[in-house]
């Protein structure tokens, strides 16, 4: 088992919005490899691209995959919601998924499920969101692996990322 040290949480806490409350809106575009897609049921995990988007605005975090012909899938759920499951796997519950199509808009999706994060080997970082309509159980997946290597540094004088203030 790996231990999240402060050197090596810090890019999930950006993951996760734990961002300063100057930072009104937040993206942060990740490039690793794109494990799973699952829209309305259908499975799209061979055309699901290798970048995932993490966006922060207010209290309210989203992730962002896209497959090759141009479908999107979003999960979005309010960050002050953020819970932990164990000590290295903290939990974003998802309140709606927002899936799309290239040219067409759609609106959100009511549903209920999570995004995990948790290390499958040293310096990984695998996101895996499930979420379920409640009215027709329709699914909605997608898993996704980047590095998680800590790059981020404190500003001078400034507390680290995701610090307590």
């Amino acid at each position: 088992m790996t231990l999240m040290t402060p050197r090596n949480l810090a890019p999930v806490l950006l993951l996760l919005g734990l961002v300063s409350p100057a930072a009104a809106q937040t993206a942060i575009k990740l490039e690793g490899t794109c494990e799973k897609l699952v829209i309305a049921g259908k499975d799209l995990s061979d055309a699901c691209k290798d970048v995932l988007t993490n966006t922060v605005a207010r209290n309210r975090t989203s992730f962002d995959f896209a497959a090759e012909d141009g479908q999107t899938l979003s999960f979005g759920g309010s960050g002050a919601q953020q819970e932990r499951t164990e000590e290295t796997d903290p939990l974003q519950p998802i309140s709606l998924v927002v899936p799309g199509k290239a040219g067409a808009a759609q609106g959100p999706v009511m549903a209920v499920g999570a995004c995990r994060f948790s290390t499958p080997e040293p310096s990984k970082t695998a996101i895996t969101c499930e979420a379920t309509a409640p009215g027709d159980n329709t699914t909605y997946a997608g898993t996704f692996v980047t590095d998680a290597r800590a790059t981020a540094k404190p500003p001078e004088g400034g507390p680290a990322p995701g610090a307590a203030k």
